[in-house]
């Protein structure tokens, strides 16, 4: 029972940081887009987010293998609520230099907050999980990234919500004040030695030394730059110009697209066996669903080119490409767990979510310089591109399910020291 009760912690209080991570981003996008920011500038407040992201990833892992992951989740915690508190200070009255420079500080702290909170949550999945049972770990994986996409959704709606109700400042407190009472729970409720190797893992084990992990890592960047290419600057910025949607109703668009996009991860595992007679996947789902992410991108690029109603064109095209997202993606986080050996699951989790902020990082840059010159659609091509990269690369997966690549891989898949 102590597993269950643990796994409800670390869902809690990730569930927690995500409803702030998603109505952030939001407030961020949306109140200096209202102050005259273009879309480059608007990308650039997200770089040191993302750029953070990487760094964190890299070395979160190490951390938390010596230090144990309650540690990594309440620093992560702990800097989301001073970030919050110090955007919280942004004067409208700033020159914009000077506000894209304190804001991307202030991004770079949930950056790495992010980072060692979600690196912390979907470590201790496999730490929790007995080991064997790549079912019930591809279940609880799918569970857990499902609602939390979710509840970004949540909080994207929820950010453009406090914007028009409370304000900048007055929503970043109110989130501020909540989160805080999530990290004192986590303090004082969760184990020290959650996560923590018998092994202290060495600096040179930083870089992983497992194919399938870095193989699986490459997919990943590029996966999510496929995504990000057209989500952080792209999307909204056609919502709120060329649609004209209120600052209300941009949240609550994005909210009901993550929040759909949560669903069908946690439903992923259901729809995984159907397809596969109850095989749990392997690296030909992974590349299958990415060579199809490709393709449902290029028709909505399409469309948006040869269609009079853009607006239709994009809710339906971006729904569709939701849908396989979210199970290619679902995939993704189940095969990096089952890649992974348990004791140095920390240190591929980390490596792994490193390629993913990087591939965010680079989606984000690309978003607002793609959308200004080449509109909604300069971004969705760039999306096909991504979409395409993921699905080279995943040629290079084994096929097989990972309960057969880890009888391969032996007692070195966590990579060793």
């Amino acid at each position: 029972m102590s597993a269950v009760r643990n796994y409800a912690l670390v869902t809690a209080a990730y569930w927690g940081f995500t409803l702030t991570d998603g109505a952030l981003r939001m407030l961020v996008l949306l109140h200096f887009h209202a102050l005259g920011f273009t879309p480059v500038a608007l990308a650039f407040l997200f770089l040191f987010y993302e750029f953070f992201g990487v760094v964190t990833n890299l070395l979160g892992g190490w951390i938390a293998s010596r230090m144990g992951l309650k540690v990594t989740l309440t620093s992560g915690l702990g800097l989301q609520v001073f970030a919050l508190g110090m955007l919280s200070l942004v004067k409208d009255g700033w020159p914009v230099s000077v506000s894209v420079a304190y804001v991307m500080t202030a991004q770079a702290l949930s950056g790495i907050a992010k980072d060692l909170t979600k690196m912390s949550a979907k470590t201790s999945v496999k730490v929790l999980v007995p080991k064997g049972e790549h079912g019930a770990l591809f279940k609880w994986v799918a569970v857990l990234t499902g609602s939390k996409n979710a509840l970004k959704g949540v909080g994207f709606f929820l950010g453009g919500f406090l914007l028009a109700t409370l304000g900048f400042r007055g929503a970043l407190w109110a989130m501020g004040g909540a989160l805080a009472i999530v990290l004192f729970g986590s303090t004082v409720s969760l184990p020290a030695e959650l996560g923590r190797a018998k092994t202290k893992s060495k600096l040179s084990t930083l870089l992983s030394k497992n194919r399938e992990v870095n193989v699986l890592s490459g997919a990943r960047f590029f996966l999510f730059g496929a995504r990000d290419v057209w989500f952080v600057v792209g999307v909204p910025v056609f919502l709120s110009t060329a649609l004209h949607f209120s600052v209300t109703e941009v949240g609550s668009f994005l909210a009901a697209w993550v929040i759909g996009y949560g669903v069908i991860q946690s439903a992923a595992p259901a729809v995984i066996r159907r397809a596969t007679g109850g095989e749990v996947p392997g690296g030909g789902a992974a590349r299958g669903l990415a060579l199809l992410l490709a393709c449902v991108t290029a028709l909505v690029a399409l469309g948006v080119r040869l269609v009079h109603a853009p607006m239709f064109v994009v809710v339906v095209g971006l729904a569709v490409f939701g849908v396989v997202f979210a199970i290619n993606s679902s995939v993704h986080s189940y095969l990096i767990l089952a890649y992974s050996d348990g004791d140095k699951v920390a240190l591929n989790v980390g490596f792994y979510y490193m390629a993913n902020a990087g591939g965010r990082l680079v989606g984000s840059l690309l978003s607002g310089v793609l959308y200004q010159l080449g509109g909604v659609a300069g971004c969705l091509w760039g999306s096909v591109a991504f979409a395409g990269a993921t699905f080279v690369v995943s040629m290079l997966l084994p096929a097989g399910h990972p309960a057969i690549a880890l009888d391969q891989l032996g007692e070195d898949a966590g990579g060793g020291d």
